[in-house]
Parts: C-alpha cells; structure tokens; sequence
C-alpha cells in the first residue's frame, strides 16, 4: 500500500458503500477472477483487532520482515514511527508483502500512542518488565498493539513509560533476546491464532472495511490504478 501519514486521507475515504461496490465491479473487470476468488477469500482474514507499532527501526531488512509477517497473519496495520530513523522496506525481503499491509508514519511515540488509544487499542511494549507476562498469557479480548523498539538499544523510556502493558517472549539459551523481526512473528503468531480461535473477539472486518481493502489491493495490480479509478468515478459516480 502507498505508506501515507496517519491524517492523510485514502482514495476511497468520500465515497459511500454502495459507491464504492459500483467502483469494485468496474475494475474487477480488468483482472483475473482468479485474482477476485483470491482476494475474497485473503480479505475473511484481515484484521486490525491486532496492530504492529515499531519504533524507529532503521535496517531496512527489519523493516520488510515485519511486513512480510504482518501481511502471513493477516494484521492489516503497522504504525511507524520516525524520530530519528527513515522505514525503508527493502524488497527482496518483503516479498511484495509492503502493496498489501497498510503501513502508516508518525513523527513520534506519544502521537503514535495518543492516535492508537483514540482507537481503543491497549499499548503492549514487548520487552521484560517487573510486570510483565508471557506473550501467550496476554489478554488480548480488546484491540491491542503490540510495540516493538529498535535495534540494539530497544524501545525508547518514553515508550516503556506510557504502554499500558508489558509482555515478553519466553527464552531458554545464552542469548537474551530476539532478533526484532524475529520477536514480530513469534508474537503475532501467539496473539493472531489465539485471537482466531476465539468466538467471543470480533476480530474481522466489516463489510465495507474488507470492501475498501479489496479496492486499494486493486490499486497494486492493475497498471496506473489511481488514474484508472478516477476516470471510472467521473464515469459511474
């Protein structure tokens, strides 16, 4: 996806439902069904019930792993925050992973943590804490996100200071921590499977949600798709 500062606007942000269904059956005439029948069935799995925020991560092979893991478990958002560090996702790590995981910029943490509790998230810092718990003992029934420092030194006092919660991964060898992408998927994969396996988390998409999604995905596969999707607006709406 174009990565875009969290107060900037999408294509699709002024059009209705029904609008925006017209704008689908249109392009959806300029790919595959295949590619339809895919993206039906991706866009069931999405969710933002379980959000990323990675605090100035600077290797851009860490930067395109995260992704690539967020767009495996389906988490449609990560939050970036650049004080002092560019994201520049690298792609032959991404694997094309950055056109489907809507990744949005901050200037810094507490207008990334001040924008996600506006949203109902819980802030979780992934680091060991005098109150910590296990990442697979996390109460994850609300939306949560889940933080995730730079390389070397970790997340930032004033992150540590204004999380709502602390978790860590359980480890057993030498070494006293994780690769930063590795940290990512071992946690998503705890949180996103437990999230799935339980009836009582709204963790889906809405219809008109998983609609805006699909049209943005659009975007990425057909060539000049923003040009492509004003004309057909001036023709249809």
């Amino acid at each position: 996806m174009p990565q875009r500062y969290i107060n900037q606007k999408g294509l699709f942000d002024d059009y209705s439902f029904e609008q925006k269904e017209k704008l689908y059956e249109a392009l959806s005439e300029l790919f595959s069904e295949n590619k339809r029948q895919l993206f039906d069935k991706l866009v069931q799995n999405r969710t933002r019930h379980i959000t990323v925020m990675l605090e100035d991560i600077y290797q851009s092979h860490n930067a395109s792993a995260v992704l690539r893991s967020c767009d495996c478990f389906g988490v449609q958002d990560v939050h970036v925050v650049e004080t002092h560090n560019q994201f520049n996702p690298a792609g032959d790590v991404a694997v094309g992973s950055s056109k489907w995981v809507d990744y949005y910029k901050h200037s810094d943490t507490l207008s990334a943590y001040n924008h996600l509790h506006s949203k109902g998230y819980q802030i979780i810092a992934t680091l060991p804490h005098e109150d910590d718990t296990m990442i697979g003992d996390l109460d994850i029934t609300k939306p949560t996100a889940l933080v995730f420092g730079t390389e070397l030194t970790g997340l930032t006092q004033t992150a540590i200071d204004n999380a709502d919660g602390y978790v860590k991964i359980p480890m057993y060898g030498f070494t006293e921590s994780f690769n930063i992408s590795v940290c990512a998927a071992l946690s998503l994969f705890s949180t996103t499977e437990r999230m799935r396996s339980d009836s009582s988390i709204a963790w889906q998409l809405d219809k008109e949600q998983q609609l805006t999604l699909k049209l943005n995905w659009v975007l990425q596969t057909i060539k000049d798709g923003e040009n492509v999707v004003r004309q057909l607006v001036q023709r249809l709406l």
